[in-house]
């Protein structure tokens, strides 16, 4: 039997493509210029390596990596421990605690435990500057992400994607509805959260759609963080 195919294969394939050396050489010169740029090296890639291609059941769609210092880490929507929820992330979880029975708002914005769980966290930019938003959107990252949300439309069954916003919307398009299940409502930002995100209940109808599915459910809770 062949071996599933991993995150790993399908990032070196595209490494070997022009558009990919581009963006790896212009964020190095970046980073080599003294810019800041985040998240850090050794994060860019790591929603690939906390959620596995084979357990992928959920995907939640970004845009581009917070740009304040010590926020991004790779995950979209997710601060490391110790820096302030981010405003949208912070919508997030008021959703959360009307939507799912025993969800308490936790102390922190880090949300590994989701990722490793099989919820796929992902920007569809990779990078950004510190202090400018959307300043890496046209270097190549959507081309590669377009290229990862297909390799989920193909390679996996009934991935649940939740797409805030028109961006995620958009991204979304050519995604297989009847292979996978896509939940749309506003973005959680601030700015459009009750124009629709607010009472959205996706939290809830994704662990619905798993029961059907016959696949464990996703247990939201954050514990505190000391």
């Amino acid at each position: 039997m062949s071996q599933p195919l991993t995150w790993q294969a399908v990032i070196d394939v595209e490494r070997r493509q022009d558009y990919f050396q581009s963006i790896e050489q212009f964020v190095a010169a970046e980073r080599e210029a003294g810019k800041v740029i985040y998240p850090s090296a050794g994060d860019v890639f790591s929603a690939f390596d906390s959620t596995p291609l084979d357990k992928v059941k959920v995907v939640i769609l970004g845009q581009d990596p917070y740009h304040g210092p010590g926020q991004a880490h790779g995950l979209s929507f997710s601060v490391r421990p110790g820096v302030k929820t981010p405003p949208s992330l912070a919508n997030m979880y008021k959703e959360l605690a009307v939507d799912i029975e025993g969800f308490s708002i936790p102390n922190h914005g880090y949300l590994q435990q989701w990722a490793e769980q099989g919820v796929l966290l992902l920007n569809t930019v990779l990078t950004v500057e510190q202090g400018k938003a959307h300043s890496h959107a046209k270097i190549g990252w959507e081309q590669f992400t377009d290229r990862i949300i297909e390799v989920i439309d193909q390679q996996c069954e009934g991935v649940i994607f939740l797409l805030w916003g028109a961006h995620a919307q958009k991204k979304g398009k050519k995604i297989d509805q009847s292979r996978h299940h896509v939940l749309h409502s506003a973005h959680p930002s601030p700015l459009s959260a009750y124009r629709g995100f607010f009472g959205c209940k996706h939290f809830s109808q994704v662990n619905m759609l798993l029961e059907q599915m016959n696949k464990s459910s996703i247990d939201w809770t954050l514990e505190n963080i000391a």
